[in-house]
């Protein structure tokens, strides 16, 4: 025996269109696709989950990054008195911190995760890609706070400098993560092989170490127009100019202007970067 579902109980999929008997063939209506998940909540999703599952793995580098920056700056405490150049010696290790974490790490793991075909995850989920991004980069850049603090105190104990204007690093410290990790990323997504994609981060690593620790009156003029290019100088600047007795706010403002453009550029590219990879 045959039974009729009556039209307004059935299912989307096989309602009767309007003007046809409800005992007539039925068209097929698709049913409508759920909206686009929004940017951020989207962002605090990937933030959430990234820093969940880096926590555990990620704490031991960031162990060894404070270790190294703490380490660069007691072999300076050598070579270097005070003055401007010990200023730039604390900025540039505490900003290391970050370039270790921020570029180095997360240049490996975008590269992993385009190698091991974890981009198609992301693909398949309804989120945007800036989010994705944006997400594993804030996650990164978080991991920094506690090793670059740790790293300009001990700094300014060390050299004797004044840690009255230390708070910039509020400002720093996120700056400079977006920079460099926009940067890592887009290293990570653009390199054909994970193992290119982790000598980059090394060398973008390496170049945030020879040119924001050494003082910049110190190096020649062509390497001084390479640090000018390296996202992180600006943060360096920035802080260095802090620890004088009477900061110049407005050239400080400058400098993390500067920072703060760099990182939305880089943080583009990176996005740029995630969809070329992601459609491959």
């Amino acid at each position: 025996m045959t039974s009729i579902i009556p039209a307004r109980t059935a299912p989307p999929s096989v309602r009767s269109a309007p003007g046809t008997s409800p005992t007539g063939p039925a068209r097929t209506v698709a049913a409508p696709l759920a909206p686009r998940a929004r940017l951020l909540p989207s962002l605090a999703a990937v933030y959430r989950a990234q820093l969940s599952r880096a926590r555990v793995a990620r704490i031991p580098l960031l162990f060894v990054a404070t270790f190294q920056s703490v380490g660069i700056m007691v072999l300076m405490r050598g070579v270097v008195d005070g003055g401007a150049e010990a200023r730039a010696v604390v900025a540039g290790s505490s900003v290391l911190v970050v370039a270790f974490v921020a570029l180095n790490l997360l240049a490996q793991y975008f590269g992993q995760l385009r190698a091991g075909g974890g981009l198609d995850h992301y693909a398949t989920l309804p989120v945007p890609p800036a989010a994705v991004v944006l997400g594993a980069a804030a996650a990164y850049a978080s991991f920094t706070v506690p090793g670059t603090v740790f790293t300009a105190i001990t700094g300014s104990v060390l050299f004797q400098l004044p840690m009255t204007h230390l708070w910039v690093l509020v400002a720093v410290v996120p700056l400079s993560g977006a920079a460099l990790a926009g940067l890592g990323a887009a290293l990570g997504l653009l390199a054909p092989r994970p193992e290119l994609a982790t000598l980059l981060g090394q060398l973008g690593m390496s170049a945030a170490l020879l040119l924001g620790v050494l003082p910049a009156d110190r190096l020649p003029e062509p390497v001084g127009w390479a640090r000018d290019l390296l996202p992180s100088t600006y943060g360096v600047e920035a802080l260095a100019r802090s620890f004088d007795a009477r900061p110049d706010w407005g050239l400080i403002a400058f400098f993390l202007a500067i920072c703060a453009a760099v990182g939305v550029l880089s943080l583009a590219v990176a996005t740029w970067a995630y969809r070329r990879a992601a459609v491959r």
